[in-house]
């Protein structure tokens, strides 16, 4: 291994950035090739919205439980396990918006499948990847579901056009046969090592999977057996994991809302045409996929040279991500026009990728054994901020229609986007008071 000119970590990293790529081409891929069938179908936005959302209720209800799985099983089989699910589910289910239990069982089925990806991610990572290179590698990875995002908006409308919604599930399908074939083949544990500086590095043999009794030596040479059981209650009760998860919860919240309802203000709120915008709509999470590297790249430069500690890294790039957000959020409603909107809405979504190099690594800082689990954990506030979040947005807008007639007003889009302006504050404060970057779980 340590013979090969491309370290095989590097290999995993990409491997996992594709992965999360094709994760977010399915998710946009549904949403448009679901909204053309059932609009041609008549399906009531009501019915829409319910087939839209299973996907969030079963993604919220896998991540614990994903995260226990990858780090009793293996983070490199749960992984494959998850893409071979839900790739099997897009091939097998027939788009027929009149089937609509059919509809529920299978996007459930997805979420639940896809809410085992970024826990095992995590978990990979946390066994690959030494600390120093740790912020560029998940920020890398973790990018992957902006572009995937891009990358689906741009090209599957084409594919629903020309070749029928059907075609975009086939598509998808293939996408994740592939990927699944590619983390068999060139996938595999670190190669284990007792070497003390493999241990203190923080990755190695000390993080993969436990089963059953584990062996420690002691100082007269025996062994001393011991259970390895996961600290639930201390990571419960942590004050630097409800960093993290406040810090998730935001993130998504701000996000979700972003990438449900921007098209919405566009064509309603500044009445304007989103075929007319051309690829500027999809600016933002270009501008998410950069920012995100960019973030990684600095983080790591901080750290490896000694400029800023671990703790500091983090706090200072979260803190310069979420307020710069805060402040795009808070002004994005006073924009009237499209490149003033688009110029903030990037804007917002870039600092908030930026900040992920603060909250979205510290998993690895804190418990690189247990990453999977706090990435579960703290994953399963960022799934429940989406479902609050989207039905919030729409209960405003609703009463804010009541209020002014219409949506088209300032006004009616204030507190749309001032709400998550407001977390973005509160929790770069909470992240500053509680996080830390040294390992606080063994």
């Amino acid at each position: 291994m340590r013979d090969l000119k491309f370290p095989k970590r590097y290999l995993i990293i990409i491997l996992t950035f594709l992965s999360t790529c094709v994760c977010y081409i399915e998710r946009v891929g549904f949403s448009i090739a679901y909204t053309v069938a059932a609009d041609a179908a008549g399906v009531n936005q009501s019915s829409k919205g319910t087939i839209l959302s299973t996907f969030y209720y079963g993604y919220a209800c896998s991540q614990v439980p994903g995260g226990w799985a990858a780090q009793k099983i293996g983070g490199r089989k749960v992984l494959l396990l998850s893409f071979v699910l839900w790739s099997s589910t897009c091939f097998l289910v027939p788009l027929d918006p009149n089937r609509v239990a059919v509809l529920v069982v299978a996007r459930l089925l997805v979420g639940v499948a896809q809410g085992f990806i970024f826990p095992s991610i995590h978990t990979v990572l946390a066994q690959w990847v030494p600390p120093h290179e740790r912020s560029r590698s998940v920020s890398l990875t973790t990018s992957g579901m902006y572009l995937g995002a891009a990358m689906g908006m741009l090209v599957l409308p084409s594919l629903v056009k020309y070749e029928g919604p059907q075609s975009v599930f086939l598509a998808e399908a293939t996408l994740g046969v592939l990927w699944s074939l590619l983390w068999f083949k060139y996938a595999s544990d670190p190669p284990r090592s007792e070497h003390p500086k493999a241990a203190a590095a923080g990755f190695g043999e000390s993080l993969l999977p436990i089963k059953g009794n584990h062996k420690t030596k002691i100082e007269n040479g025996g062994s001393n057996t011991r259970t390895a059981k996961i600290p639930w209650k201390r990571i419960l009760v942590s004050l630097p994991v409800w960093a993290i998860v406040a810090n998730n919860f935001t993130f998504h919240y701000a996000l979700y809302v972003l990438m449900n309802w921007l098209p919405t203000y566009f064509e309603q709120g500044l009445q304007l045409s989103l075929q007319q915008m051309g690829s500027s709509k999809m600016m933002p999470y270009f501008n998410m996929f950069i920012f995100s590297n960019i973030g990684g790249v600095l983080a790591d430069h901080l750290i490896t040279k000694r400029i800023l500690s671990v703790t500091r890294t983090r706090k200072f790039l979260n803190t310069i991500g979420f307020l710069v957000a805060s402040l795009a959020l808070m002004v994005l409603p006073f924009f009237r026009t499209s490149t003033g909107a688009v110029l903030c809405s990037s804007v917002a979504l870039g600092s908030l990728a930026l900040g992920r190099a603060g909250f979205a690594v510290n998993h690895m800082d804190i418990a690189p054994r247990y990453a999977g689990i706090v990435m579960g954990v703290s994953n399963t506030a960022g799934t429940l901020a989406g479902i609050i979040g989207v039905d919030l947005t729409g209960r405003l807008l609703e009463a804010a229609k009541l209020s002014y007639s219409d949506i088209s007003s300032p006004e009616s889009w204030r507190a749309v986007f001032v709400i998550p302006g407001l977390l973005c504050i509160l929790s770069s404060f909470m992240f500053l008071l509680f996080s830390t970057g040294e390992r606080i779980f063994d």
